[in-house]
Parts: C-alpha cells; sequence; structure tokens
C-alpha cells in the first residue's frame, strides 16, 4: 500500500545523504517530489536522484536554492506551486556543521551554521504554511539531532542550532493544529553519511560505539522510514513531537 499517493512533497538538502533517502522514500510511496540542492558541484548528484524518483512512476524535479536565503525560498516554493499544483508535506532538511571548540569558533562560523540550520526552517515553514493553510491540511517535518537534545563538545554552533529548531517545531505545531498542520521533529543519532563519515575512523567510531546500544550507526533509510510516518496519515494524531532515531543513544 502506498501511503502518500498524488500528494506533494518538498525535501530541501537532498542531492546526498539522508535528503536523497527521504525524497525517494517519499516517492516510493506515491508522493511527487521536489526537492532542492545549493552548489553547483552538486547537480550531477541531484540529476541522478531526479532521475531515479520519477523512475518510481511519480513526478520528481530539482530546484538550485538555497533555503538560507528567503527570496529563493519563496520563488522555490511558487515554482513548485506552478509545476506541481499544491504542497501537501514539508521536509526541511538542509544542514551543515561547522565544528570548532567555542574558545576557536569565529562569529562568522556561528553565523553561517545558524543561517543554513535554523534560519533555512523559518524561511521555508514561512512559505509552505500559506498553502497548507488555504487547503487545511499539512505536515511539516524539521530535522533536527539528537545533539540538540545532548549537546557536544565542539559542536556548540551545530547544538544550538539543532535544539533551535526543536522549539521552532513544538510553537508551529501550537499554531498550525487548528488548521490541521502538522509540525514534528525528527532526532537522528549517528547515521552512515558523508558529513559523519569521520566518526568511523579509528578509534573515535569504537568510542561512538560503545554509547549506542544498539551498536552500530544508523542509516539514512532508516531515518526516511521515520519521515515517511510523520509525513502519512499513520501520524495523524501527532504533531509537536521530537523523534528521536539514534539507536538509543538518548536513552
Amino acid at each position: 500500500m502506498k501511503l502518500l499517493e498524488g500528494k506533494v512533497a518538498i525535501v530541501t538538502g537532498a542531492a546526498r545523504g539522508i535528503g536523497a533517502a527521504i525524497a525517494e522514500r517519499l516517492a516510493a510511496h506515491g508522493a511527487h517530489v521536489a526537492f532542492t540542492y545549493v552548489s553547483e558541484g552538486s547537480a550531477d548528484k541531484a540529476k541522478a536522484v531526479e532521475e531515479r524518483i520519477t523512475a518510481l512512476g511519480v513526478k520528481g524535479k530539482a530546484y538550485r536554492s538555497n533555503a538560507a536565503i528567503i527570496g529563493e525560498c519563496e520563488s522555490f516554493v511558487n515554482d513548485v506551486l506552478k509545476e506541481f499544483g499544491s504542497i501537501d508535506i514539508c521536509v526541511n532538511n538542509a544542514g551543515i556543521s561547522k565544528d570548532n571548540l567555542l574558545l576557536r569558533m569565529t562569529p562568522e562560523q556561528w553565523d553561517e551554521v545558524m543561517q543554513v540550520n535554523l534560519k533555512s526552517v523559518f524561511n521555508m515553514t514561512k512559505q509552505v504554511i500559506k498553502p497548507m493553510m488555504k487547503a487545511r491540511k499539512g505536515s511539516i517535518i524539521n530535522m533536527s539531532s539528537i545533539i540538540g537534545l545532548r549537546g557536544n563538545a565542539g559542536q556548540s554552533s551545530y547544538a544550538a542550532s539543532k535544539a533551535g529548531i526543536i522549539g521552532f517545531t513544538k510553537s508551529v505545531a501550537l499554531e498550525l493544529g487548528s488548521r490541521n498542520i502538522r509540525c514534528n521533529a525528527i532526532a537522528p543519532g549517528f547515521i552512515e553519511t558523508d558529513m559523519t563519515q569521520y566518526l568511523k575512523e579509528g578509534d573515535a567510531s569504537k568510542n561512538f560505539l560503545e554509547k549506542i546500544p544498539l551498536g552500530r550507526f544508523g542509516k539514512a533509510e532508516e531515518i526516511a522510514d521515520s519521515t515517511l510516518f510523520l509525513a502519512s496519515d499513520l501520524s495523524s494524531y501527532v504533531t509537536g513531537q521530537v523523534i528521536s532515531v539514534c539507536g538509543g543513544l538518548n536513552t
């Protein structure tokens, strides 16, 4: 059974990793998917994701758009509405890390993480709630992190941005619940992606694995499964929540 037949989903930052896995999982369940990438260097990867989506029998389209810039978000959402007709699901996935000890962190490093990780969520959500409110339905899913719940040495900017997403998510859920618009967050643990590849090297891998009850790193597809749940009617009575997908790390 396809859980998202005929629905339209937006996924930011989906040329690779968790975003690509989410875009493809939603498409596999019948959703038409519009997704973003930022750099010209990601164009080929984005095109490959687009082709895999359309091969599933649904519409898929990659857009080069920076979610950290509100004007680009507005243009992107308007283009999606023209091309796809509606927006039922928005997955705010775009994110970066600029790890550094606070003593050494520059204001520029801090600001860049906040722009990409947190302001992008505000930018995209502000745009998509307009058509969602008109339709009186929608699901917004924001990608936080286990680090936003626990903190981590050397990641104060990343932790702050991801914790901010949680507060934002809960506030939006309270504001828009009466319009049948749900807003939830996912807090991944250590997931196997290009961004976390360094964690699997040498002694660092053993140290991290010892802290995870399930004894392994997660897979992007496992985050995609949780996103599918929150995007579909299986979670029709779930809003304002944070689902930790972390192998028990936050237990």
